[in-house]
């Protein structure tokens, strides 16, 4: 039981790994991972023993601070490959209507569909990557639908897959591979569209939290705390400014954060 859970675990990291361009197998990326979460777990145990080392159990919370922070650590690189396909599948996606469209476009005027996607290749980078895997693929002797069928099973995108298995289905068929293109890329456009309006949805709670937080609570509590240290005839010295200042450019870095984490796959 335990052997098919570890077996099934390694396959799917194999299959991150590929789909995130990481040349690594999955016990050179654990050993890795391993060892970066130690150098790290090391680095905040001294941390600790530098603070921690005039007190009586200062062995005890340098143990406890190495146990967690290895195991914080280790699960935090171990979704690296995640963090990439997230990342790649985002680039993707910012195009992948241009993209289709061209391929439309190039079909129409009567190019076929090896040259099409060939030419579509040069103008989008992220999505022409995958095109140009299938163009060398069929370079070096696979018929089309193989090679079609193998990007699938790489790409880190859900919606470049869509369009490949209906180029693979009006392949396989014989239909007209440009009307499939344009219904699933008629598709995937709403889907865009869907998003953009979530997107403004959730950016005025944001938009107000961050009004509300960075700058009205700030100017007001600068302001009442400084007349009531006159009246109280308490000094505020520039540590206290520095600190407002620090927690500020916090907020606003996590206030960016979250507006990049959100934002959807594409130019708007």
């Amino acid at each position: 039981m335990i052997e098919k859970i570890i077996q099934r675990k390694s396959l799917e990291l194999k299959q991150k790994l590929i789909k995130a361009e990481m040349s690594y197998k999955p016990k050179d990326f654990i050993k890795r991972v391993f060892f970066l979460s130690l150098l790290f777990a090391f680095a905040i145990s001294f941390v600790v023993f530098a603070f921690a080392s005039q007190a009586d159990a200062w062995l005890g919370f340098v143990l406890v601070a190495f146990l967690i922070s290895q195991l914080v650590f280790f699960m935090l690189f171990s979704k690296m490959p995640d963090h990439k396909i997230i990342k790649k599948e985002k680039e993707i996606n910012k195009e992948i209507v241009f993209a289709s469209r061209f391929l439309i476009i190039e079909m129409s005027s009567g190019v076929s569909l090896y040259n099409s996607l060939k030419n579509a290749a040069k103008y989008y980078p992220a999505t022409g990557k995958f095109f140009m895997k299938i163009i060398d693929e069929v370079d070096l002797g696979r018929n089309l639908e193989e090679a079609i069928n193998s990007v699938i099973l790489n790409s880190p995108s859900q919606r470049l897959n869509r369009i490949l298995w209906q180029i693979l289905n009006s392949i396989s068929t014989g239909a007209d591979v440009g009307q499939a293109l344009k219904s699933v890329t008629d598709q995937i456009l709403k889907e865009q569209l869907i998003e953009v309006q979530d997107y403004g949805r959730k950016l005025n709670p944001l938009a107000m939290f961050y009004m509300t937080i960075a700058v009205i609570v700030p100017s007001l509590g600068i302001t009442i705390g400084v007349i009531l240290g006159l009246f109280m005839g308490i000094q505020i010295d520039k540590t206290i400014f520095l600190l407002v200042a620090f927690m500020i450019g916090f907020v606003q870095f996590i206030f960016l954060s979250i507006i990049k984490t959100i934002r959807p796959a594409l130019d708007l």
